[in-house]
């Protein structure tokens, strides 16, 4: 997967947005904090590929903010 946008958050929102994104069927991962990718104590990234606006919607809806560039 091209890695295009991410959103951070808590740990504790993980399990009702993997479900919802799953439920949907749009791709994601999960990053950790890393060298590549800085997160504050306790939140991981949802990483997103470049996709169709429509789709992109459905995921900014979801979160209520624009994605944050991937690092490259």
């Amino acid at each position: 997967m091209e890695k295009s946008f991410y959103y951070s958050v808590s740990w504790s929102e993980v399990s009702y947005l993997k479900e919802t994104l799953q439920s949907i069927e749009i791709p994601f991962a999960i990053e950790q904090p890393s060298d590549k990718l800085q997160l504050a104590a306790g939140e991981v990234a949802f990483v997103f590929p470049d996709m169709h606006v429509r789709v992109y919607r459905h995921i900014h809806e979801l979160f209520g903010s624009h994605g944050r560039a991937y690092p490259r």
